[in-house]
C-alpha cells in the first residue's frame, strides 16, 4: 500500500513549517509530505527546500507565484498525489491547530475502516472541542456548520473542518473544474460534493487548538463568502447530475 500524502498549504509560515515538518516525520505512521506555498515573502519555501536534504524521498514542495487560494492550493496538491499514485490525500494545516498525532486516525478511519472521506471534527457527538478560541469565533463557526447542514442536508456536524483523509478514487471522481470557491468555502463543497456522490464520510473527534505562532488567514469576509456560497451551492446542484464510476 502507498504511503499517504499529507498536502500542506503555505503562506508566511516560517515560524512553523519546519517544526511541522519534524513533526509529521516523526510519527510511528509513516507519510510523505507536500507543501504547497503561494509565494511567501517570509522564506518559507526556503526552509521547505533546505529540509529536502533530509528527507528527499519524502519531503516536496509545489511553489506558485502569488496567492491563489486555499482551494486551488489544495487541488494542485491533489493532482499532484494523483499523479504520483498515492492512494491516501491529507489536508492540513501548518499552524498545529490541527495535531499531527491525529493523521493516523484520519488514516485509520479510511485505510482499516473502510470510509472515503475521514474528517478531524471540532463539533461531533454534541462536543466542542475547540482550544483557545474566543467564543465569538466559537459561535459563528458553529453557526455556519449547523446554517450549512440547515441548506444542504449533508450529515456532518463540522462541515467546515480543514482537517480531513481522501482516499484516491474520491479525488479521482470530483471533477476539480467544477470545483467553485478558492477560499474556505471550498472546505465544505468538497464535503458536500463528496456526499453527493455517494461516498462513505467518517467525523473523527479531534482538539482544535488555536495557532500560537503567525498569523491567522480567517477574516469575516472569508465567513461571509461562505454563507452566501453555500446557498448558490445548494441551488446549482440541483441541476447537476452526480455519477460515478465503481471503484
Amino acid at each position: 500500500m502507498n504511503k499517504g500524502l499529507v498536502i500542506i498549504p503555505t503562506y508566511n509560515e516560517k515560524e512553523n513549517v519546519a517544526l511541522m515538518i519534524e513533526a509529521v516525520f516523526d510519527l510511528s505512521m509513516q507519510f510523505d509530505l507536500l507543501i504547497v506555498d503561494d509565494g511567501s515573502p517570509d522564506g518559507t519555501a526556503a526552509i521547505v527546500k533546505h529540509m529536502q536534504s533530509i528527507w528527499p524521498d519524502r519531503l516536496h514542495i509545489l511553489e506558485r507565484e502569488g496567492k491563489h487560494g486555499l482551494g486551488t492550493a489544495y487541488i494542485a496538491g491533489f493532482q499532484y498525489g494523483l499523479d504520483k499514485g498515492y492512494e491516501y490525500m491529507f489536508e492540513m494545516d501548518c499552524d498545529f491547530s490541527h495535531d499531527p498525532k491525529d493523521l493516523e486516525k484520519l488514516s485509520n478511519a479510511c485505510a482499516k475502516d473502510g470510509f472515503d472521506v475521514a474528517i478531524g471534527s471540532r463539533y461531533v457527538d454534541g462536543l466542542v472541542n475547540v482550544v483557545n478560541w474566543p467564543i465569538s469565533r466559537v459561535m459563528m463557526s458553529i453557526f455556519a456548520s449547523l446554517y450549512v447542514r440547515f441548506i444542504t442536508g449533508i450529515p456532518v456536524s463540522d462541515t467546515t473542518a480543514g482537517f480531513k483523509c481522501y482516499r484516491r478514487h474520491v479525488l479521482e471522481t470530483i471533477p476539480f473544474n467544477k470545483i467553485k470557491f478558492v477560499g474556505y468555502a471550498f472546505q465544505i463543497e468538497m464535503k458536500f460534493t463528496a456526499w453527493k456522490y455517494g461516498f462513505k464520510i467518517k467525523e473523527i473527534p479531534i482538539i482544535f487548538t488555536d495557532r500560537s505562532r503567525g498569523e491567522s488567514k480567517m477574516t469575516r469576509g472569508i465567513f461571509q463568502e461562505a454563507v452566501l456560497g453555500v446557498l448558490q451551492m445548494r441551488i446549482y446542484s440541483l441541476f447537476r447530475k452526480y455519477l460515478r464510476v465503481e471503484a
